[in-house]
């Protein structure tokens, strides 16, 4: 599709608008000019110029009410694009992309495999995310051409972590270890997110694709987890029903080719069904955002049971914190599936209700390990997960303000998409940080 031909869709769209007398010339430019912004940043993914046309339009269809019309108008048109795919699209670009990923992820099944027989246990647990990772960066940098700058960046960080996990004399299975081999993927996911930018990490845009992009690719890959956990069960039953055990070749070969390729292929996946307008985020927000405020409530109520704050064990207080993890990861994946433009409704005073309840379970754990450190001393796990409070402490505390400025009509939704997208390398920054100076400050033990 030329230049021209897509001027045309666009004059058509503009006109469209422009004929509504409620919609300002200078509102209309501005629609035009975000229009253009989501056909380029579509057409950067791979698609036509008719197919990136009719999807930004059903996007915007999502934030103003004409242009929903408009879309609805155009609405069979527009899902034969999505669901219809060319033939020369499957057998040129789709193809090619599609042996790619399957490469990658035959290349991380073999470095796991190659991990899994020359490590031992110790080593292995704190380097398999530099056995996985940089093959799903390497597929972003090369879906998105990165320049050599850029794949320098990314590539620079998985080096480091391979030199402090490596060279660092961690006490094997010690806490510092451990800590350590859990925080390492935190950081090298966010390497991930800077080659699915393209470099572009400054823009708050990419950041939230990002966001959502990782919500979807936990979906996927709970979903194949789910699947080949059923078809490895069936196939086990039925070998035993024929006296042969193949339990060996489940451990040896298909779990570690199995889990490593699930992290690519499922990567692959929400790249090609990104541009679906109807997708499974609103769906799952709405269904886990309620249950997950139950769930804080009737905690809240069992830590109100406890008497002494020192009472709550370690592996309490892990919970806990894993808990409240979960929740952030829903808080960011809301934002990300919520339609910017709609007004405030019951979801968002759910939403808002939801960041309360968890921040007063995090002011209650602060307390709790301030309490412990206080009587007991610090410890690696102590350390880092009162650090790990606080950061999660500071960023539900302004979510909150945010929350409520936009309940109330003094704030915009998009400060608060900003808040979150801004906050994401603070994140990376403390894994860093956990990585690097826990081992050295309790000496590696």
């Amino acid at each position: 599709m030329g230049v021209m031909e897509l001027q045309v869709l666009i004059d058509q769209w503009r006109g469209y608008v422009q004929r509504h007398r409620a919609i300002s010339l200078a509102d209309v430019d501005e629609m035009e000019d975000h229009l253009r912004e989501q056909i380029s940043t579509l057409q950067a993914a791979g698609l036509s110029g008719d197919e990136a046309f009719l999807v930004a339009v059903k996007r915007m269809g999502s934030m103003d009410a004409i242009s929903r019309e408009f879309a609805r108008e155009h609405s069979e048109r527009l899902w034969k694009q999505l669901v219809l795919v060319p033939e020369e699209s499957e057998s040129g670009a789709g193809r090619r992309e599609l042996m790619v990923v399957l490469a990658l992820a035959v290349a991380s099944a073999l470095a796991v495999k190659s991990g899994l027989t020359w490590l031992d246990e110790s080593v292995l647990g704190r380097n398999i995310s530099l056995l996985v990772l940089p093959f799903l960066a390497g597929y972003f940098a090369w879906k998105r051409q990165i320049s050599l700058r850029v794949a320098a960046i990314v590539f620079v960080p998985f080096v480091l972590t391979a030199l402090v996990l490596n060279l660092y004399p961690f006490e094997p299975e010690g806490a510092t270890e451990i800590i350590a081999a859990i925080h390492a993927p935190i950081l090298l996911w966010l390497v991930v997110g800077l080659a699915y930018t393209g470099g572009d990490w400054r823009s708050e845009r990419r950041r939230m694709d990002f966001i959502r992009f990782t919500g979807e690719w936990f979906v996927y890959v709970t979903l194949l987890a789910l699947g080949g956990g059923v078809l490895i069960g069936l196939t086990a039953g039925v070998f035993g029903t024929l006296d042969l055990d193949i339990e060996p070749v489940i451990e040896d070969w298909l779990l570690p080719f199995g889990a490593a390729g699930a992290v690519i292929v499922a990567a692959w996946l929400v790249e090609a069904k990104q541009n679906v307008v109807e997708n499974i985020a609103p769906v799952l927000t709405r269904v886990f955002t309620p249950l997950t405020i139950v769930m804080l409530f009737a905690l809240l109520v069992a830590l109100a049971s406890t008497r002494s704050l020192t009472n709550i064990d370690r592996e309490m207080l892990i919970l806990m914190d894993l808990i409240l993890v979960l929740v952030l990861g829903l808080i960011l994946y809301t934002i990300s599936a919520r339609d910017p433009l709609t007004p405030p409704g019951f979801f968002d005073r759910l939403q808002l209700l939801l960041v309360v309840t968890a921040l007063v379970v995090d002011v209650m754990m602060l307390a709790a390990m301030l309490t412990r450190i206080a009587e007991f001393g610090s410890t690696p796990n102590k350390v880092v997960a009162l650090g790990l409070n606080v950061v999660l402490l500071v960023n539900l505390v302004w979510s909150g303000r945010l929350g409520v400025g936009f309940l109330r009509g003094t704030r915009r939704f998009v400060d608060l998409e900003r808040w979150q997208t801004r906050y994401v390398p603070v994140y990376g920054g403390w894994a860093a940080a956990v990585v690097v100076v826990i081992g050295p400050l309790f000496a590696f033990e």
